[in-house]
């Protein structure tokens, strides 16, 4: 049977709670001086370590209390400032540098008080002094590694989305141009041939002529031809949507984003040039609280209206009012579209933080009135 990861994440931290104490316990069992009380104290201490990941303050404190708590009183050897040691290097692995900086001077002045001699005070208390250093330093080390490992993940996700985009947008210009090109070449030669088509069968007609069949031909293909061209020059320039605000939610969740989608009213079909719009605005809005929100969390909202459709994207992240947003060409975009169905759009950096963005658009636009 294959563990999932958390499962394997909660074994190995026990599996590291319980090396540790049994290691200090060991060299408490050959201390005579050993009491019930402190191998209490060891295994609550050691113990106390598999928890470090969810709750990295509250370890250190019990932790350095025992442990304390326990040379204090038995006067061990310095292998006995391994759970402490462990848990300082978790605590500044997580950030808390000065919890973990304070933990081990608490511990190392309750160490000083059980030196039998000075000199040996002296070089065990400096040898641990060493060890809590190079504690605090690993563990901040660490940190930072999996900073670096983090922002170079994040880098290359966002150098795979703008690699996407820059396709995107290269194929829909291509696109466009292969409709002008089209547009430019044929049509106006299928145009000349049907209308020179039309004229000799009025003229032949007029005349009284029998018109041959081959031009009457013509005419029908030249027709045909023209509304084939006009359908395929229409799907080159359409640039409809490829699926819903919900499927974008999904996507931008899979891509690493903290986003969640309310739906208030009662949901219905939409006109394709709103269902166009509300999935343009939405798909632009989670793109740049990917880009520019940092680590946050995301909210989609589709209000469902009697005569209106409001879309509500906002966000947490690090914008703040003081710092107005340059619009860019999303941002423009994204106005044309709504000034287009005579909406209104408010888009901007949020008062307790973050970024919002608030679009209404009505549901019977200009243009798609029965």
């Amino acid at each position: 049977m294959q563990l999932d990861r958390a499962t394997r994440r909660r074994l190995a931290d026990t599996a590291l709670a319980v090396v540790v104490g049994a290691l200090v316990l060991t060299a408490a069992a050959f201390d005579a001086d050993t009491t019930p009380v402190d191998f209490a104290l060891v295994a609550l201490g050691s113990l106390a370590l598999a928890a470090y990941r969810s709750t990295p303050r509250a370890v250190l404190a019990i932790t350095t209390v025992t442990t304390t708590a326990y040379v204090v009183h038995a006067h061990p050897g310095s292998l006995s400032a391994l759970p402490v040691l462990s848990a300082v290097h978790t605590a500044a692995r997580a950030g808390r540098r000065g919890v973990a900086a304070l933990a081990s001077v608490v511990f190392l002045a309750g160490f000083a008080t059980a030196g039998p001699t000075t000199q040996e005070l002296v070089e065990r208390t400096t040898l641990l002094t060493g060890w809590f250093l190079c504690a605090l330093v690993t563990g901040l080390a660490d940190r930072n590694w999996q900073a670096y490992l983090r922002q170079t993940e994040q880098r290359a996700l966002e150098a795979e989305r703008t690699r996407e985009e820059a396709a995107l947008r290269r194929a829909g210009e291509e696109r466009l141009r292969i409709a002008r090109e089209l547009h430019d070449s044929l049509t106006h030669s299928i145009s000349i041939v049907k209308l020179q088509a039309g004229v000799a069968v009025h003229l032949a007609r007029k005349r009284g002529e029998e018109i041959p069949p081959a031009l009457l031909a013509i005419q029908e293909a030249s027709g045909e031809a023209m509304r084939e061209l006009r359908s395929t020059l229409e799907v080159l320039r359409t640039d409809e949507p490829t699926g819903t605000p919900a499927v974008l939610v999904e996507r931008a969740r899979a891509a690493g984003l903290a986003v969640d989608l309310r739906v208030t009213g009662e949901e219905r079909p939409l006109t394709a040039t709103v269902d166009r719009a509300a999935y343009r605005i939405v798909q632009e809005a989670l793109t740049n609280a990917a880009r520019h929100a940092g680590p946050a969390k995301v909210l989609v909202e589709l209000g469902y209206a009697q005569q209106e459709l409001t879309i509500r994207v906002d966000d947490d992240g690090t914008a703040r009012p003081s710092c107005a947003p340059v619009p860019g060409i999303g941002l423009t975009g994204m106005r044309e579209r709504v000034q287009a169905l005579g909406g209104t759009l408010h888009a901007a950096p949020r008062t307790e933080g973050g970024f919002s963005v608030r679009a209404a658009l009505p549901l019977c636009p200009p243009g798609d009135a029965p």
